[in-house]
């Protein structure tokens, strides 16, 4: 079975010098919410800022995988989150119109206690973890506040912050984690490198009601096309009855200002899936994409996780899966330090064991995922076309595919790594 939270008594109230947080968390997304919720519920004073109000309207990742799914129903989060999500076992890819294969994650009983993909909006993830974290006593939130700098010395971190009015303040702990985002604050001021590379090209996510399921689309999709490849997934949104999500690349030359990007937004939805009448849309937004590690997880006192640590393409929904496998497994580590159960050399094997998975499973996967999406050597696509019915029509290859894509081989492969 995939890790899950340790969730043992509390530890007796723990806090830095005079009553002040033990730990720090800069960010509020999933990831600083898994963290400060865990050692909170541990008996752990932590204080969490966040720039925004934690609780924003956007989609942005909308995937939760098997492995992460049995965390959050360890955490007791699942049950509060199905209800607002889609239940999809079933993952189709396509090389164009043809389709190659169809993946059941029924093939995972056994595996895990989730066997299905939970179509579940970050946004709807965070208020999830918020409400649950502002039950906790042990946290403390502070929103529209933004981390600006940070130092340490031997016994301590000291982070400066900057509320809405411009007033800043200084605050100390004994751990700094960095949850902050692919920009991170946290990250540039320990001056950690951010080792790896940016696509040209952007991608454009565009959500429109129409109903896809009526072309024969599954609720997960993956298309291959040399010109210009697609994820089509469904997302409950503001539903029932929910709407798809459209992500295609934007190349340089493609317009994104002003009403031309709405233009390359309804030519994308066309030419993936042309129809006389023109596409409603709900939504749309333009990100560039990286692939990213961060030189180390830690500098001393510090600590960074999710997409402070490292990003990646969006094809195979592993940028916020993995995270919060970070979120957990530091959380764990800084429980057992703080606890006593074990010296601060536990924070290193948290950055031995995610830096793998980032690097051998995270960034090796996604990399291949674009790859064999945008391939154009005829020879290579084909190899590709032959290897994706092989492994359905397979029963042995295609759960063997899927403990890869739904992250629990690497969370196994992380607990081997003392």
């Amino acid at each position: 079975m995939p890790s899950a939270p340790r969730l043992s008594s509390p530890l007796s109230r723990i806090r830095g010098r005079e009553g002040r947080a033990a730990v720090i968390v800069a960010g509020g997304g999933p990831v600083g919410l898994i963290v400060a919720l865990m050692l909170g519920r541990a008996g752990i004073a932590v204080t969490l800022f966040d720039k925004g109000d934690i609780i924003h309207s956007q989609p942005r990742a909308a995937t939760i995988h098997p492995a992460t799914l049995d965390i959050l129903d360890a955490l007791g989060a699942y049950a509060l989150l199905e209800p607002q999500g889609i239940v999809c076992p079933i993952v189709n890819y396509y090389d164009g119109k043809l389709k190659l294969a169809s993946f059941d994650h029924a093939l995972l009983k056994g595996e895990t206690r989730h066997p299905w993909v939970l179509q579940c909006e970050q946004d709807k993830l965070s208020r999830t973890l918020f409400a649950m974290g502002k039950a906790n006593s042990n946290i403390a939130f502070r929103t529209a506040t933004k981390v600006i700098g940070c130092s340490q010395r031997d016994d301590a971190v000291e982070v400066v912050v900057e509320a809405a009015d411009g007033r800043q303040e200084r605050h100390e702990a004994l751990y700094l984690v960095g949850a902050d985002g692919a920009r991170s604050t946290i990250r540039k001021a320990i001056g950690v490198e951010f080792e790896g590379f940016t696509y040209p090209e952007r991608c454009m996510i565009i959500g429109t009601p129409y109903d896809f399921a009526a072309d024969g689309y599954a609720y997960r999709n993956y298309i291959a096309d040399p010109e210009e490849w697609y994820n089509l997934f469904k997302i409950s949104w503001q539903g029932p009855p929910g709407i798809y999500r459209l992500v295609a690349p934007v190349r340089p030359d493609e317009p994104l200002d002003g009403d031309r990007a709405l233009e390359t937004a309804q030519r994308k939805l066309q030419r993936f899936n042309p129809r006389p009448d023109s596409y409603d849309i709900a939504f749309y937004d333009c990100y560039t994409v990286a692939q990213r590690v961060a030189a180390t997880f830690r500098k001393g006192r510090i600590l960074l996780a999710g997409d402070s640590a490292h990003l990646n393409s969006p094809i195979g929904a592993m940028g916020m899966n993995s995270g919060i496998h970070d979120a957990v497994n530091l959380a764990e580590n800084l429980i057992r330090v703080l606890g006593g159960e074990e010296s601060d050399a536990a924070l290193d094997r948290y950055v031995r064991q995610r830096r793998h998975v980032a690097i051998a499973h995270v960034q090796t996967a996604t990399i291949a995922n674009k790859q064999n999406l945008e391939q154009r050597d005829p020879i290579k696509r084909q190899r590709y076309r032959d290897e994706m019915r092989r492994r359905a029509e397979d029963p042995a290859l295609a759960k063997a595919f899927l403990m890869r894509t739904a992250l629990i081989d690497s969370l196994r492969d992380a607990a081997k790594i003392p």
